[in-house]
């Protein structure tokens, strides 16, 4: 109950601050994908927007459990069995692509989708593109403007949207554990990875999206390409104090940490009174949704336990089995902890964390140290970069041994240094104008007011890969350089041989008056 206040409250003093649209938009929201991380994070907006008064109609695998005013659910569970990222970042890469266009089919054809398709309009659209970029094919079919989301902070094909700057000289890939001060060898490790990550978009993934535009956009003028560059807002799951500062274009808005409440949600009972009455500090183990514990080899189990038993604090462990084998008495598992509770509650010490964005940005809010050990994806990069800025410490998958395990666990708890930089940090990210979901419903509602905000548009997206990097300037300037040189070389010898010339007839004069 005292949550739901706070959320009332919150969204009244949007009300009073942010200007009025008017009368309420209809908002369409395609989140396709099954995982729960990505409609976890958007959820919050969505909801906001409804209490705002607006329409809300989400197609995702997440159906609402409960009806929610202005908010209509159109359920794809074909998705829900899709595929999660369980791989390195190349190795997935088809099978990503794949899984995009199956998740687009299953979308555009599912009956409900097709019956808003033909019988209603839109006032906006707020759609996540994941390898899924032919829905942005629906922008022009109800005319309304789109909002794309990332969960995850921009990339290269984020970027492109609205001709965002990414300079890899700084602005490390993000499968590379790299920071934004790398050596000659990582930039240029980070350009051949940018470098294959783009022929990978481009003639892998790309073409099974423009099929898949043409078959259910068949009347639209523009293509895929100009339909890409038709974006009006983008809002990304990132704020500069998480990694490091970087350039945006006024459309690219980062609302990081947007599904966070500034007050958690309460613990269930029974998990609050065990925080509150434990003798020890406690330490919270989980993941991620992507990667489950149970599915660790019985060894890599084994250790964990080991490690724990020998640790005189409460480890609180997400796994996803009802049992665990030699479970110790200080490891409490269970299936799902409400993760950004248990992380606010004073008693827990440590986060060992998998490295996920979300996950980053809620133990960063609550001021708590990681142990990262990445798995995939980003991971890595986040890992990397909460390691250079002080509050964790990493091991690989491979590297965790009871003994690699109690040990980093010990440094980071008995060393305050950690926990200082986490609370330092914490402080950076929670010091904004706006809340971050405040931040987005008011973006949200600007390209509402100013249909579509065309006058943010960087003139970026209209120039071709060669205007854009001034290639053809550097062409003909080039070529005029070359042509001076020339010239001046032609000039040169012309005026030597004219000098010999001359001393060789001024020579044959001499001679002759000699004569």
């Amino acid at each position: 109950m005292k949550s739901d206040t706070i959320v009332v409250v919150s969204i009244l003093l949007i009300s009073t601050t942010f200007p009025s649209f008017g009368d309420g938009a209809k908002i369409l929201s395609i989140f396709g994908y099954p995982g729960p991380s990505q409609y976890f994070f958007i959820s919050p907006l969505l909801k906001g927007l409804a209490k705002r008064g607006h329409e809300v109609v989400s197609i995702s695998t997440f159906p609402q459990k409960e009806p929610v005013q202005n908010f209509r659910d159109i359920a794809v569970m074909e998705n829900s069995q899709l595929f999660e990222i369980t791989d390195s970042y190349f190795s997935e890469f088809m099978n990503l692509a794949r899984t995009g266009e199956t998740m687009v089919t299953n979308i555009l054809e599912n009956p409900e989708v097709k019956n808003v398709l033909a019988e209603e309009k839109f006032d906006l659209l707020i759609v996540e593109i994941f390898f899924s970029e032919a829905l942005l094919g629906l922008g022009e079919y109800f005319k309304a403007p789109v909002i794309t989301v990332s969960t995850f902070g921009t990339v290269n094909f984020m970027d492109y949207l609205v001709q965002n700057p990414s300079p890899l000289s700084y602005v490390p890939h993000l499968a590379m554990p790299y920071g934004d001060h790398m050596s000659l060898l990582e930039r240029m490790h980070n350009v051949i990875m940018q470098t294959l990550d783009d022929l990978n978009f481009n003639y892998c993934m790309m073409p099974l999206q423009e099929e898949l535009y043409r078959k259910y956009f068949p009347q639209a003028t523009l293509t895929l390409d100009e339909a890409r560059k038709n974006v009006s807002l983008v809002l990304l799951n990132d704020h500069f104090s998480l990694r490091s500062a970087r350039p945006y274009v006024p459309n690219m808005i980062e609302v990081g940490g947007l599904h966070i409440k500034r007050q958690p949600d309460p613990l269930p009972q029974d998990l609050q009174e065990l925080l509150d009455k434990s003798g020890q500090d406690v330490i919270y183990f989980s993941l991620g949704s992507n990667v489950k514990s149970k599915d660790l080899s019985k060894e890599k189990i084994k250790m964990f336990l080991d490690a724990f038993r020998n640790l005189k604090y409460t480890i609180l462990w997400k796994f996803e089995n009802d049992t665990l084998p030699n479970k110790p008495k200080n490891v409490i598992i269970r299936k799902w902890y409400p993760q950004p509770s248990v992380l606010a509650h004073p008693k827990v010490k440590l986060f060992i964390s998998h490295g996920g964005y979300l996950s980053t940005t809620e133990t960063i809010f609550h001021g708590k140290p990681i142990l990262g050990i990445p798995l995939l994806g980003d991971q890595f990069m986040n890992v990397k970069n909460a390691v250079n800025a002080g509050y964790a410490l990493s091991l690989s998958l491979e590297q965790v041994t009871s003994e690699s395990l109690k040990k980093t666990i010990l440094e980071l708890l008995t060393n305050p240094i950690y926990t200082q930089n986490v609370q330092r940090r914490s402080k950076q990210f929670r010091d904004t104008p706006l809340t971050p979901l405040e931040t987005a419903i008011y973006w949200v509602e600007y390209v509402l007011r100013h249909e579509g905000a065309v006058h943010m548009r960087n003139a970026g997206v209209d120039l071709n890969f060669f205007q854009y990097h001034n290639i053809d300037v550097y062409l003909i300037l080039l070529t005029a350089l070359v042509a001076i040189v020339k010239l001046l070389i032609v000039f040169v010898r012309l005026g030597k041989h004219l000098f010999v010339d001359a001393d060789h007839n001024d020579g044959k004069s001499r001679k002759a008056k000699i004569n």
